[in-house]
């Protein structure tokens, strides 16, 4: 279970959200929405351990936020591309994975083909698509054995076929014990998702 407790956060002068209190169960999928500068990528930053929070309190079981066994379980995707467009899809997915752990060639080109860009491996990240490049950052997801899935706006540049893999990928991995908290200004059909408004 991941608890969320009296959280506030504020940037400048602005309190984005504050006393911000909830819990997310194995299996959970939340839906965080909000107008652009709410608060929901600084909430996500935050369960991630990448920003600090004003006050409150984040656990993963008896966890704390920052501390080792917390973090080993979090994947947390951004909303920005990280990729090189020097380095071809799979050299980029081997760098993002080998930032947590070391991955076997062969689980990256599966990877890749699992979010349908198979024939794409050794493709440099220049030559792809707004699209393609948001799918070799999205390919981590078929890779990741983290618990806990933090990913702000994962549909952004996605096609319909795209949206569907990643929304089939969110459920599997739910219903496998993990959970999703996930951001997007788009429609989304995930069954049996809760939403958390800012």
């Amino acid at each position: 279970m991941l608890k969320v407790d009296n959280l506030s956060c504020q940037k400048g002068y602005n309190l984005l959200f504050s006393n911000l209190s909830f819990k997310v169960n194995s299996g959970d999928i939340l839906r965080i929405t909000g107008t652009n500068g709410s608060g929901k990528t600084s909430l996500l930053k935050i369960l991630a351990g990448l920003d600090i929070q004003e006050q409150g309190n984040v656990f993963l079981d008896n966890h704390a936020l920052k501390s080792e066994a917390y973090q080993q379980e979090i994947f947390y995707l951004g909303h920005l591309s990280t990729l090189s467009e020097e380095l071809s899809t799979l050299e980029n997915l081997e760098f993002l994975t080998k930032l947590n752990k070391s991955t076997k060639q062969i689980q990256l080109t599966k990877a890749l083909s699992s979010i349908g860009l198979k024939g794409y491996e050794n493709e440099y990240c220049d030559k792809l698509s707004a699209g393609q490049k948001r799918r070799v950052i999205l390919a981590g997801l078929f890779i990741s054995n983290a618990k806990i899935w933090l990913l702000d706006e994962p549909f952004t540049a996605l096609d319909t076929d795209g949206v569907t893999i990643i929304e089939s990928r969110i459920t599997k991995h739910c219903k496998q014990g993990g959970l999703c908290l996930f951001t997007t200004h788009q429609n989304s059909d995930l069954l049996n998702q809760k939403v958390l408004a800012l």
